[in-house]
Protein backbone atom coordinates (compact mmCIF):
# COMPACT_ATOMS: atom_id res chain seq x y z
CA UNK A 1 0.00 0.00 0.00
CA UNK A 2 3.17 2.18 1.05
CA UNK A 3 4.36 1.47 -2.86
CA UNK A 4 1.24 2.42 -3.92
CA UNK A 5 0.57 5.52 -2.85
CA UNK A 6 4.14 6.54 -3.18
CA UNK A 7 3.49 5.83 -7.32
CA UNK A 8 -0.11 7.87 -7.37
CA UNK A 9 2.05 10.91 -5.84
CA UNK A 10 3.82 10.87 -9.18
CA UNK A 11 0.17 11.28 -11.00
CA UNK A 12 -0.07 15.01 -8.73
CA UNK A 13 0.66 17.59 -11.70
CA UNK A 14 -0.88 15.48 -14.30
CA UNK A 15 -4.04 14.86 -12.12
CA UNK A 16 -6.22 16.76 -15.21
CA UNK A 17 -4.91 14.61 -18.31
CA UNK A 18 -5.09 11.14 -15.66
CA UNK A 19 -9.38 12.50 -15.68
CA UNK A 20 -9.22 13.33 -19.09
CA UNK A 21 -7.42 10.30 -20.35
CA UNK A 22 -10.03 7.63 -18.16
CA UNK A 23 -12.84 9.98 -19.21
CA UNK A 24 -12.11 8.90 -23.31
CA UNK A 25 -11.12 5.52 -22.12
CA UNK A 26 -14.12 5.07 -20.46
CA UNK A 27 -15.82 6.38 -23.62
CA UNK A 28 -14.26 4.49 -26.54
CA UNK A 29 -15.34 1.16 -23.94
CA UNK A 30 -19.02 2.74 -24.35
CA UNK A 31 -18.54 2.74 -27.96
CA UNK A 32 -17.73 -0.95 -28.13
CA UNK A 33 -20.42 -1.84 -25.62
CA UNK A 34 -23.09 -0.69 -28.11
CA UNK A 35 -22.02 -2.41 -31.30
CA UNK A 36 -23.47 -5.49 -30.33
CA UNK A 37 -26.68 -3.99 -29.15
CA UNK A 38 -27.16 -2.83 -32.78
CA UNK A 39 -26.29 -5.93 -34.20
CA UNK A 40 -28.39 -7.23 -31.93
CA UNK A 41 -31.38 -4.81 -33.39
CA UNK A 42 -30.66 -5.59 -37.17
CA UNK A 43 -30.48 -9.45 -36.77
CA UNK A 44 -33.85 -9.31 -35.12
CA UNK A 45 -35.42 -7.23 -37.73
CA UNK A 46 -33.35 -9.39 -40.33
CA UNK A 47 -34.63 -12.73 -39.48
CA UNK A 48 -38.56 -11.03 -38.29
CA UNK A 49 -41.23 -11.02 -40.37
CA UNK A 50 -41.82 -7.59 -41.09
CA UNK A 51 -38.11 -7.26 -43.20
CA UNK A 52 -35.83 -4.27 -42.86
CA UNK A 53 -37.29 -0.71 -43.43
CA UNK A 54 -34.16 1.60 -45.33
CA UNK A 55 -34.92 4.66 -42.89
CA UNK A 56 -34.34 2.02 -40.41
CA UNK A 57 -30.59 0.41 -42.40
CA UNK A 58 -29.75 4.61 -42.31
CA UNK A 59 -30.75 5.19 -39.00
CA UNK A 60 -28.39 2.06 -37.27
CA UNK A 61 -25.79 2.99 -40.09
CA UNK A 62 -25.54 6.70 -38.83
CA UNK A 63 -25.59 5.65 -35.28
CA UNK A 64 -22.68 3.09 -36.13
CA UNK A 65 -20.53 5.84 -37.94
CA UNK A 66 -21.17 8.25 -34.92
CA UNK A 67 -19.95 5.73 -32.47
CA UNK A 68 -16.88 5.00 -34.69
CA UNK A 69 -16.08 8.94 -34.62
CA UNK A 70 -16.87 8.87 -30.94
CA UNK A 71 -14.33 5.70 -31.01
CA UNK A 72 -11.34 7.40 -32.89
CA UNK A 73 -10.94 10.48 -31.15
CA UNK A 74 -11.27 8.67 -27.92
CA UNK A 75 -8.68 6.00 -28.87
CA UNK A 76 -6.26 8.77 -30.74
CA UNK A 77 -6.31 10.96 -26.88
CA UNK A 78 -5.97 8.17 -25.07
CA UNK A 79 -2.87 6.32 -27.16
CA UNK A 80 -1.12 10.21 -28.01
CA UNK A 81 -1.63 11.88 -24.56
CA UNK A 82 -1.99 9.04 -21.95
CA UNK A 83 1.43 8.13 -23.43
CA UNK A 84 2.88 11.72 -22.94
CA UNK A 85 1.75 11.32 -19.44
CA UNK A 86 3.01 8.35 -18.76
CA UNK A 87 6.74 9.59 -20.13
CA UNK A 88 6.65 12.69 -18.08
CA UNK A 89 5.94 10.93 -15.10
CA UNK A 90 9.15 8.66 -16.18
CA UNK A 91 11.13 12.04 -17.00
CA UNK A 92 10.33 13.35 -13.18
CA UNK A 93 11.16 9.67 -11.44
CA UNK A 94 14.85 9.71 -13.85
CA UNK A 95 14.92 13.32 -12.43
CA UNK A 96 14.13 12.65 -9.02
CA UNK A 97 16.20 9.65 -9.59
CA UNK A 98 19.48 11.20 -10.97
CA UNK A 99 19.39 13.71 -8.32
CA UNK A 100 19.14 11.12 -5.80
CA UNK A 101 22.21 9.61 -6.70
CA UNK A 102 24.42 12.94 -6.84
CA UNK A 103 23.51 13.85 -3.35
CA UNK A 104 25.40 9.94 -2.18
CA UNK A 105 28.42 9.80 -0.86
CA UNK A 106 31.91 8.43 -2.37
CA UNK A 107 31.34 5.69 0.14
CA UNK A 108 28.34 4.54 -2.26
CA UNK A 109 29.66 5.11 -5.23
CA UNK A 110 33.43 3.34 -4.47
CA UNK A 111 30.54 0.21 -3.61
CA UNK A 112 27.85 0.42 -6.56
CA UNK A 113 28.70 -0.49 -10.21
CA UNK A 114 27.46 2.60 -12.65
CA UNK A 115 25.80 -0.10 -14.68
CA UNK A 116 23.46 -0.84 -12.31
CA UNK A 117 22.73 2.69 -12.20
CA UNK A 118 22.38 2.95 -15.25
CA UNK A 119 20.11 0.30 -15.75
CA UNK A 120 17.57 1.65 -13.37
CA UNK A 121 17.84 5.04 -14.89
CA UNK A 122 16.79 3.31 -18.11
CA UNK A 123 14.77 0.13 -18.65
CA UNK A 124 13.71 -0.09 -14.76
CA UNK A 125 11.80 3.62 -15.51
CA UNK A 126 10.51 2.83 -19.01
CA UNK A 127 8.71 0.05 -17.87
CA UNK A 128 7.30 2.21 -14.75
CA UNK A 129 6.48 4.74 -17.64
CA UNK A 130 4.60 1.87 -19.51
CA UNK A 131 2.21 0.96 -16.37
CA UNK A 132 2.02 4.83 -15.52
CA UNK A 133 0.33 4.84 -18.92
CA UNK A 134 -1.42 1.60 -19.44
CA UNK A 135 -2.24 0.87 -16.04
CA UNK A 136 -5.00 3.34 -15.27
CA UNK A 137 -6.58 3.33 -18.47
CA UNK A 138 -6.57 -0.50 -19.25
CA UNK A 139 -8.36 -0.72 -15.87
CA UNK A 140 -11.04 1.43 -16.66
CA UNK A 141 -11.80 -0.01 -19.99
CA UNK A 142 -11.31 -3.74 -18.62
CA UNK A 143 -13.40 -2.53 -15.69
CA UNK A 144 -16.41 -0.65 -17.63
CA UNK A 145 -16.40 -2.86 -20.70
CA UNK A 146 -16.69 -6.60 -18.07
CA UNK A 147 -19.10 -4.74 -15.80
CA UNK A 148 -21.15 -3.53 -18.62
CA UNK A 149 -21.17 -6.37 -20.83
CA UNK A 150 -22.17 -8.38 -18.13
CA UNK A 151 -25.24 -6.39 -16.88
CA UNK A 152 -26.71 -6.39 -20.80
CA UNK A 153 -26.04 -10.26 -20.91
CA UNK A 154 -27.89 -11.01 -17.03
CA UNK A 155 -30.93 -8.73 -18.97
CA UNK A 156 -30.89 -10.99 -21.39
CA UNK A 157 -30.44 -14.39 -20.54
CA UNK A 158 -29.35 -14.71 -16.65
CA UNK A 159 -29.24 -18.64 -17.16
CA UNK A 160 -26.52 -18.15 -20.10
CA UNK A 161 -24.82 -15.34 -18.07
CA UNK A 162 -24.08 -17.58 -15.04
CA UNK A 163 -22.14 -20.25 -17.42
CA UNK A 164 -19.80 -17.14 -17.78
CA UNK A 165 -20.10 -16.06 -14.48
CA UNK A 166 -19.21 -19.66 -12.89
CA UNK A 167 -15.90 -19.66 -14.87
CA UNK A 168 -14.59 -16.20 -14.51
CA UNK A 169 -13.69 -15.84 -11.53
CA UNK A 170 -11.36 -19.47 -11.59
CA UNK A 171 -9.89 -17.46 -14.42
CA UNK A 172 -9.43 -14.30 -11.88
CA UNK A 173 -7.68 -16.54 -9.67
CA UNK A 174 -5.76 -18.36 -12.35
CA UNK A 175 -4.28 -15.02 -13.21
CA UNK A 176 -3.71 -13.79 -10.20
CA UNK A 177 -1.45 -16.42 -8.55
CA UNK A 178 0.60 -16.96 -12.05
CA UNK A 179 1.08 -13.00 -12.36
CA UNK A 180 3.27 -12.81 -8.92
CA UNK A 181 5.19 -16.16 -10.47
CA UNK A 182 5.50 -13.31 -13.39
CA UNK A 183 6.64 -10.40 -11.44
CA UNK A 184 9.10 -12.11 -10.07
CA UNK A 185 11.01 -13.57 -12.85
CA UNK A 186 10.84 -10.34 -14.52
CA UNK A 187 12.43 -8.75 -11.34
CA UNK A 188 14.92 -11.41 -11.56
CA UNK A 189 15.90 -10.00 -15.31
CA UNK A 190 16.28 -6.64 -14.45
CA UNK A 191 19.08 -7.57 -12.04
CA UNK A 192 20.86 -9.97 -14.45
CA UNK A 193 20.44 -7.09 -17.45
CA UNK A 194 21.94 -4.93 -14.84
CA UNK A 195 24.78 -7.18 -14.49
CA UNK A 196 25.28 -7.24 -18.05
CA UNK A 197 25.42 -3.33 -18.00
CA UNK A 198 27.52 -3.43 -15.83
CA UNK A 199 29.99 -5.68 -17.10
CA UNK A 200 29.93 -3.84 -20.43
CA UNK A 201 30.21 -0.70 -18.98
CA UNK A 202 33.07 -1.76 -17.09
CA UNK A 203 35.05 -3.67 -19.98
CA UNK A 204 34.66 -0.93 -22.73
CA UNK A 205 35.50 1.55 -20.38
CA UNK A 206 38.80 0.00 -19.81
CA UNK A 207 39.16 -1.20 -23.48
CA UNK A 208 42.76 0.27 -23.85
CA UNK A 209 43.89 -2.10 -20.78
CA UNK A 210 42.01 -4.84 -22.46
CA UNK A 211 44.14 -4.48 -25.45
CA UNK A 212 47.41 -3.47 -24.30
CA UNK A 213 47.04 -7.03 -22.09
CA UNK A 214 45.77 -9.00 -25.27
CA UNK A 215 43.05 -9.95 -22.34
CA UNK A 216 40.22 -9.67 -25.02
CA UNK A 217 39.09 -13.26 -23.81
CA UNK A 218 38.70 -12.95 -20.31
CA UNK A 219 36.70 -9.57 -20.55
CA UNK A 220 34.69 -12.20 -23.19
CA UNK A 221 34.56 -15.07 -20.41
CA UNK A 222 33.08 -12.59 -17.61
CA UNK A 223 30.32 -11.21 -20.41
CA UNK A 224 29.69 -15.38 -21.48
CA UNK A 225 29.08 -15.92 -17.72
CA UNK A 226 26.83 -13.06 -17.35
CA UNK A 227 25.04 -13.19 -20.54
CA UNK A 228 24.48 -17.17 -19.35
CA UNK A 229 22.75 -15.88 -16.44
CA UNK A 230 20.49 -13.99 -18.39
CA UNK A 231 19.64 -16.20 -20.26
CA UNK A 232 18.81 -18.68 -17.52
CA UNK A 233 16.72 -16.40 -15.72
CA UNK A 234 14.61 -15.10 -19.72
CA UNK A 235 14.22 -18.29 -19.55
CA UNK A 236 12.40 -19.03 -16.58
CA UNK A 237 10.50 -16.62 -17.00
CA UNK A 238 9.09 -17.36 -20.44
CA UNK A 239 8.15 -20.58 -18.72
CA UNK A 240 6.08 -18.54 -16.25
CA UNK A 241 4.69 -16.46 -19.26
CA UNK A 242 3.58 -19.15 -20.87
CA UNK A 243 1.99 -20.74 -18.71
CA UNK A 244 0.05 -17.52 -17.78
CA UNK A 245 -1.07 -16.18 -20.64
CA UNK A 246 -1.51 -19.25 -22.93
CA UNK A 247 -3.71 -20.88 -19.54
CA UNK A 248 -5.45 -17.78 -19.65
CA UNK A 249 -6.09 -18.47 -23.15
CA UNK A 250 -7.40 -21.58 -22.58
CA UNK A 251 -10.19 -20.12 -20.38
CA UNK A 252 -11.07 -17.95 -23.08
CA UNK A 253 -11.58 -20.93 -25.02
CA UNK A 254 -13.39 -22.96 -22.74
CA UNK A 255 -15.95 -19.80 -22.36
CA UNK A 256 -16.64 -20.01 -25.59
CA UNK A 257 -17.41 -23.31 -26.00
CA UNK A 258 -19.55 -23.22 -22.83
CA UNK A 259 -21.41 -20.24 -24.51
CA UNK A 260 -22.17 -22.56 -27.90
CA UNK A 261 -23.55 -25.65 -26.08
CA UNK A 262 -25.59 -23.62 -23.19
CA UNK A 263 -26.86 -21.63 -25.79
CA UNK A 264 -27.68 -24.44 -28.03
CA UNK A 265 -29.60 -26.15 -25.30
CA UNK A 266 -31.29 -22.97 -24.55
CA UNK A 267 -32.42 -22.76 -28.02
CA UNK A 268 -33.89 -26.25 -27.82
CA UNK A 269 -35.88 -25.58 -25.29
CA UNK A 270 -37.12 -22.45 -26.29
CA UNK A 271 -35.46 -19.99 -23.68
CA UNK A 272 -33.16 -18.54 -25.67
CA UNK A 273 -33.41 -16.94 -29.43
CA UNK A 274 -31.35 -17.37 -31.74
CA UNK A 275 -30.40 -13.84 -32.09
CA UNK A 276 -29.93 -13.70 -28.10
CA UNK A 277 -27.33 -16.09 -28.87
CA UNK A 278 -25.70 -14.07 -31.42
CA UNK A 279 -25.48 -10.99 -29.72
CA UNK A 280 -24.16 -13.13 -26.24
CA UNK A 281 -21.17 -14.14 -28.91
CA UNK A 282 -20.13 -11.03 -29.61
CA UNK A 283 -20.94 -9.32 -26.27
CA UNK A 284 -17.98 -12.63 -25.37
CA UNK A 285 -15.89 -11.06 -27.37
CA UNK A 286 -16.26 -7.96 -26.16
CA UNK A 287 -15.34 -9.70 -23.24
CA UNK A 288 -12.55 -11.13 -24.88
CA UNK A 289 -10.65 -8.17 -25.33
CA UNK A 290 -10.75 -6.40 -21.92
CA UNK A 291 -9.14 -9.60 -20.74
CA UNK A 292 -6.41 -9.75 -22.86
CA UNK A 293 -5.98 -6.01 -21.84
CA UNK A 294 -5.88 -6.94 -18.14
CA UNK A 295 -3.12 -10.18 -19.57
CA UNK A 296 -1.07 -7.46 -21.13
CA UNK A 297 -1.59 -5.12 -18.31
CA UNK A 298 -0.21 -7.54 -15.89
CA UNK A 299 2.57 -7.93 -17.62
CA UNK A 300 3.24 -4.06 -17.58
CA UNK A 301 2.08 -4.12 -14.20
CA UNK A 302 5.06 -6.58 -12.92
CA UNK A 303 6.94 -5.41 -15.11
CA UNK A 304 6.56 -1.89 -13.86
CA UNK A 305 5.81 -2.44 -9.93
CA UNK A 306 9.51 -4.76 -10.46
CA UNK A 307 11.06 -1.46 -11.69
CA UNK A 308 9.22 0.83 -9.59
CA UNK A 309 10.26 -1.44 -6.70
CA UNK A 310 14.15 -1.08 -7.45
CA UNK A 311 13.25 2.21 -8.18
CA UNK A 312 12.40 2.85 -4.42
CA UNK A 313 15.41 1.09 -3.34
CA UNK A 314 18.09 3.23 -4.47
CA UNK A 315 15.50 6.21 -3.17
CA UNK A 316 15.86 4.66 0.00
CA UNK A 317 19.25 4.47 -0.02
CA UNK A 318 20.55 7.76 2.64
CA UNK A 319 22.94 9.71 1.78
CA UNK A 320 25.44 8.94 4.59
CA UNK A 321 26.58 12.85 4.41
CA UNK A 322 24.28 15.46 4.28
CA UNK A 323 23.41 18.89 5.93
CA UNK A 324 22.73 19.15 9.57
CA UNK A 325 19.28 20.62 10.42
CA UNK A 326 20.69 23.72 11.38
CA UNK A 327 23.26 23.94 9.02
CA UNK A 328 24.61 27.61 7.38
CA UNK A 329 26.59 28.76 4.17
CA UNK A 330 29.97 28.84 5.10
CA UNK A 331 30.98 32.57 3.97
CA UNK A 332 34.26 34.83 4.11
CA UNK A 333 36.78 32.04 4.36
CA UNK A 334 40.26 32.95 5.50
CA UNK A 335 41.09 29.32 4.64
CA UNK A 336 42.00 28.14 8.36
CA UNK A 337 41.83 24.11 8.38
CA UNK A 338 42.41 22.09 11.32
CA UNK A 339 42.11 18.52 11.84
CA UNK A 340 41.49 17.43 15.73
CA UNK A 341 42.15 14.09 16.07
CA UNK A 342 40.72 12.69 13.28
CA UNK A 343 40.52 9.24 13.05
CA UNK A 344 39.27 7.56 9.72
CA UNK A 345 38.41 3.98 8.50
CA UNK A 346 36.33 2.78 5.25
CA UNK A 347 32.68 1.11 5.64
CA UNK A 348 33.31 -2.77 6.56
CA UNK A 349 37.01 -2.08 6.98
CA UNK A 350 38.70 -3.02 10.57
CA UNK A 351 41.56 -0.88 9.62
CA UNK A 352 42.07 2.42 9.89
CA UNK A 353 43.26 4.71 7.24
CA UNK A 354 44.27 7.37 9.31
CA UNK A 355 44.60 7.83 12.81
CA UNK A 356 44.86 10.36 15.48
CA UNK A 357 46.08 12.70 13.06
CA UNK A 358 45.78 16.59 14.62
CA UNK A 359 47.58 19.88 12.89
CA UNK A 360 46.48 22.94 11.23
CA UNK A 361 47.03 24.74 8.27
CA UNK A 362 47.47 28.80 9.03
CA UNK A 363 45.24 31.02 6.17
CA UNK A 364 47.93 31.23 2.65
CA UNK A 365 49.78 28.52 4.28
CA UNK A 366 51.15 25.72 1.91
CA UNK A 367 51.02 22.43 3.48
CA UNK A 368 52.85 19.43 1.43
CA UNK A 369 51.57 16.18 2.60
CA UNK A 370 53.96 13.15 1.42
CA UNK A 371 54.31 9.18 2.41
CA UNK A 372 54.10 5.93 0.88
CA UNK A 373 50.96 4.97 -1.27
CA UNK A 374 48.14 3.72 0.58
CA UNK A 375 48.98 6.16 3.86
CA UNK A 376 46.13 8.33 3.10
CA UNK A 377 47.33 11.49 1.59
CA UNK A 378 44.28 11.42 -0.68
CA UNK A 379 41.97 10.56 1.75
CA UNK A 380 42.86 12.85 4.29
CA UNK A 381 41.90 16.14 1.63
CA UNK A 382 38.98 14.21 0.68
CA UNK A 383 37.54 14.69 4.78
CA UNK A 384 38.23 18.72 4.23
CA UNK A 385 34.95 19.06 1.33
CA UNK A 386 33.41 15.85 3.50
CA UNK A 387 33.57 13.48 1.04
CA UNK A 388 34.25 11.02 3.16
CA UNK A 389 32.94 11.57 7.37
CA UNK A 390 35.89 10.83 10.37
CA UNK A 391 35.40 8.13 12.32
CA UNK A 392 36.21 10.31 15.42
CA UNK A 393 37.27 13.53 15.53
CA UNK A 394 36.77 17.12 13.69
CA UNK A 395 37.60 18.93 10.60
CA UNK A 396 37.36 22.56 11.09
CA UNK A 397 37.31 25.45 8.76
CA UNK A 398 38.42 29.03 10.34
CA UNK A 399 37.31 27.14 13.76
CA UNK A 400 33.81 25.67 12.71
CA UNK A 401 33.43 21.94 12.64
CA UNK A 402 32.97 21.75 8.83
CA UNK A 403 29.65 19.50 9.56
CA UNK A 404 28.12 22.64 10.70
CA UNK A 405 27.83 24.35 7.42
CA UNK A 406 25.84 23.56 4.46
CA UNK A 407 28.05 21.11 1.74
CA UNK A 408 27.28 23.60 -1.06
CA UNK A 409 29.15 26.28 0.42
CA UNK A 410 31.90 24.27 2.24
CA UNK A 411 32.72 23.03 -1.63
CA UNK A 412 32.20 25.96 -3.34
CA UNK A 413 35.53 27.41 -0.90
CA UNK A 414 37.46 24.67 -2.10
CA UNK A 415 39.27 23.79 -5.48
CA UNK A 416 40.66 20.37 -6.44
CA UNK A 417 42.64 18.79 -8.89
CA UNK A 418 42.06 15.40 -8.66
CA UNK A 419 44.87 12.33 -9.10
CA UNK A 420 42.68 10.81 -11.54
CA UNK A 421 41.71 13.61 -13.65
CA UNK A 422 38.43 13.33 -15.41
CA UNK A 423 36.95 15.54 -18.92
CA UNK A 424 33.81 15.40 -19.19
CA UNK A 425 32.12 14.55 -23.04
CA UNK A 426 32.30 18.05 -24.53
CA UNK A 427 34.36 21.03 -25.84
CA UNK A 428 37.45 21.95 -23.89
CA UNK A 429 35.26 25.43 -23.29
CA UNK A 430 32.72 23.71 -21.80
CA UNK A 431 34.78 21.79 -19.50
CA UNK A 432 36.89 24.78 -18.33
CA UNK A 433 33.67 26.70 -17.19
CA UNK A 434 32.85 23.88 -15.58
CA UNK A 435 35.14 25.54 -12.74
CA UNK A 436 32.93 29.07 -13.01
CA UNK A 437 29.79 28.42 -15.63
CA UNK A 438 29.56 32.06 -15.78
CA UNK A 439 33.03 33.12 -16.27
CA UNK A 440 33.80 35.40 -18.88
CA UNK A 441 36.03 34.53 -22.11
CA UNK A 442 38.37 36.76 -21.08
CA UNK A 443 38.60 35.08 -17.59
CA UNK A 444 38.81 31.83 -18.92
CA UNK A 445 41.90 32.23 -21.12
CA UNK A 446 43.68 33.80 -18.67
CA UNK A 447 43.06 30.83 -16.48
CA UNK A 448 44.41 28.28 -19.22
CA UNK A 449 47.32 30.92 -19.21
CA UNK A 450 47.71 30.10 -15.89
CA UNK A 451 47.59 26.38 -16.32
CA UNK A 452 50.18 26.38 -19.45
CA UNK A 453 46.82 25.15 -21.80
CA UNK A 454 46.48 28.17 -23.58
CA UNK A 455 48.62 27.65 -26.21
CA UNK A 456 48.35 24.06 -26.84
CA UNK A 457 44.61 24.60 -26.78
CA UNK A 458 44.92 27.39 -29.59
CA UNK A 459 46.93 24.50 -31.68
CA UNK A 460 43.91 21.99 -31.61
CA UNK A 461 41.11 21.96 -34.12
CA UNK A 462 38.35 24.16 -32.67
CA UNK A 463 40.47 25.70 -30.10
CA UNK A 464 38.61 25.81 -26.95
CA UNK A 465 35.55 24.89 -28.83
CA UNK A 466 37.37 21.40 -29.62
CA UNK A 467 35.98 18.60 -28.54
CA UNK A 468 37.69 16.35 -26.20
CA UNK A 469 35.92 12.87 -26.31
CA UNK A 470 35.13 10.39 -23.88
CA UNK A 471 36.78 11.01 -20.81
CA UNK A 472 38.75 13.47 -22.93
CA UNK A 473 40.32 10.37 -24.41
CA UNK A 474 41.35 12.75 -27.26
CA UNK A 475 44.04 14.38 -25.35
CA UNK A 476 47.19 13.52 -23.46
CA UNK A 477 47.59 12.98 -19.83
CA UNK A 478 49.45 15.99 -19.73
CA UNK A 479 47.00 18.23 -21.47
CA UNK A 480 43.73 16.71 -19.47
CA UNK A 481 45.81 17.36 -16.23
CA UNK A 482 46.30 21.20 -17.29
CA UNK A 483 42.72 21.55 -18.22
CA UNK A 484 41.99 20.57 -14.61
CA UNK A 485 44.34 22.93 -13.34
CA UNK A 486 42.84 25.92 -15.37
CA UNK A 487 39.40 24.82 -13.50
CA UNK A 488 40.52 25.52 -10.79
CA UNK A 489 42.87 29.20 -11.85
CA UNK A 490 38.82 29.77 -12.69
CA UNK A 491 37.07 28.85 -9.61
CA UNK A 492 39.52 30.68 -7.66
CA UNK A 493 38.40 29.50 -4.07
CA UNK A 494 39.83 29.96 -0.48
CA UNK A 495 41.81 26.05 -0.02
CA UNK A 496 43.22 24.71 -2.84
CA UNK A 497 44.11 20.47 -3.11
CA UNK A 498 46.27 19.59 -5.56
CA UNK A 499 46.13 15.75 -5.74
CA UNK A 500 49.42 14.96 -7.91
CA UNK A 501 48.44 18.31 -9.53
CA UNK A 502 51.49 17.91 -12.08
CA UNK A 503 52.33 14.36 -12.50
CA UNK A 504 51.42 13.93 -16.10
CA UNK A 505 53.21 17.27 -17.02
CA UNK A 506 56.76 17.41 -19.07
CA UNK A 507 59.95 19.10 -16.93
CA UNK A 508 58.83 22.65 -18.68
CA UNK A 509 55.31 22.47 -18.51
CA UNK A 510 55.59 21.35 -14.56
CA UNK A 511 57.89 24.17 -14.21
CA UNK A 512 55.79 27.02 -15.96
CA UNK A 513 52.61 25.46 -13.87
CA UNK A 514 54.59 25.29 -10.74
CA UNK A 515 54.78 29.07 -10.95
CA UNK A 516 51.57 29.89 -11.65
CA UNK A 517 50.27 27.32 -8.86
CA UNK A 518 52.82 29.40 -6.44
CA UNK A 519 50.95 32.69 -7.37
CA UNK A 520 47.46 31.01 -7.19
CA UNK A 521 48.68 29.77 -4.00
CA UNK A 522 49.80 32.88 -2.35
CA UNK A 523 46.85 33.94 0.52
CA UNK A 524 45.24 31.00 0.19
CA UNK A 525 45.61 27.81 2.10
CA UNK A 526 46.96 25.05 -0.08
CA UNK A 527 47.47 21.15 0.23
CA UNK A 528 50.02 19.53 -2.56
CA UNK A 529 49.76 15.81 -2.38
CA UNK A 530 52.96 14.75 -4.22
CA UNK A 531 55.15 11.49 -4.67
CA UNK A 532 57.49 13.69 -6.94
CA UNK A 533 58.92 15.80 -4.18
CA UNK A 534 60.71 18.77 -6.38
CA UNK A 535 57.15 19.83 -6.25
CA UNK A 536 57.14 20.41 -2.51
CA UNK A 537 60.54 21.49 -1.38
CA UNK A 538 59.19 24.89 -1.61
CA UNK A 539 56.19 24.24 0.16
CA UNK A 540 56.07 26.11 3.90
CA UNK A 541 55.20 22.75 5.47
CA UNK A 542 55.79 19.22 4.62
CA UNK A 543 53.70 16.80 6.60
CA UNK A 544 55.30 13.03 6.43
CA UNK A 545 52.56 10.21 6.25
CA UNK A 546 52.97 6.79 8.23
CA UNK A 547 50.88 3.59 8.47
CA UNK A 548 50.87 5.05 12.48
CA UNK A 549 49.35 8.96 11.77
CA UNK A 550 52.16 11.87 11.33
CA UNK A 551 55.62 10.53 11.53
CA UNK A 552 57.44 13.72 10.52
CA UNK A 553 56.78 17.54 9.98
CA UNK A 554 58.57 20.75 9.25
CA UNK A 555 60.63 22.30 6.37
CA UNK A 556 62.50 20.61 3.50
CA UNK A 557 65.42 21.24 5.03
CA UNK A 558 64.73 20.80 8.64
CA UNK A 559 63.19 17.26 7.52
CA UNK A 560 66.36 16.47 5.57
CA UNK A 561 68.30 17.43 8.62
CA UNK A 562 66.69 14.75 10.97
CA UNK A 563 67.12 12.46 8.48
CA UNK A 564 64.35 10.46 9.06
CA UNK A 565 61.75 8.90 6.13
CA UNK A 566 61.75 12.42 4.56
CA UNK A 567 65.04 12.53 4.25
CA UNK A 568 65.46 8.63 2.85
CA UNK A 569 62.24 8.91 0.00
CA UNK A 570 63.95 11.99 -1.04
CA UNK A 571 67.40 10.80 -1.04
CA UNK A 572 65.80 7.28 -3.14
CA UNK A 573 63.93 9.50 -5.64
CA UNK A 574 67.35 11.56 -6.71
CA UNK A 575 69.56 8.56 -6.32
CA UNK A 576 71.41 9.90 -3.55
CA UNK A 577 72.90 8.24 -0.90
CA UNK A 578 71.57 8.89 2.53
Amino acid sequence: METFKKFLTYYKPYKKGLFADLFFASLASITVIVYPLLVNQLTQKAIGDEGIASAFVIKIAGIFMLLMLVEYVSNFYTDYYGHVMGAQIESDMRSDLFEHVQKLSFTYHDNTRTGQLMSRMTSDLFDISELAHHGPEDTMISLVRIAGSFVILASMNWMLSLTIFLIFPFMILFAYYNSIRVKNALKRNKERIADINSQIEDSLSGIRVVQSFANEEIEMDKFRSSSHRFLESRKNGYRAEALFFNGLTGFISFMNISVVIAGAVLISYSRLHLTELITFLLYLNTLVDPVKRLVNFTQNLQNGVAGFERFLELLAVKPDITDANDAFPLSSVKGKVEFANVRFRYAGDSTDVLSQISFTANPGETIALVGASGVGKTTLCSLIPRFYEPVEGAVKIDGTDVKAVTLSSLRQHIGIVQQDVYLFSGTIKENLLYGKPDATENEMITAAKHANAHEFIMGLPGGYNAHVGQHGVKLSGGQKQRISIARVFLKNPSILILDEATSSLDNESEKAVQKSLELLSRNRTTFIIAHRLSTVQNADRIIVLSGKGIAEEGTHEQLLHINGIYARLYHMQFQFNP
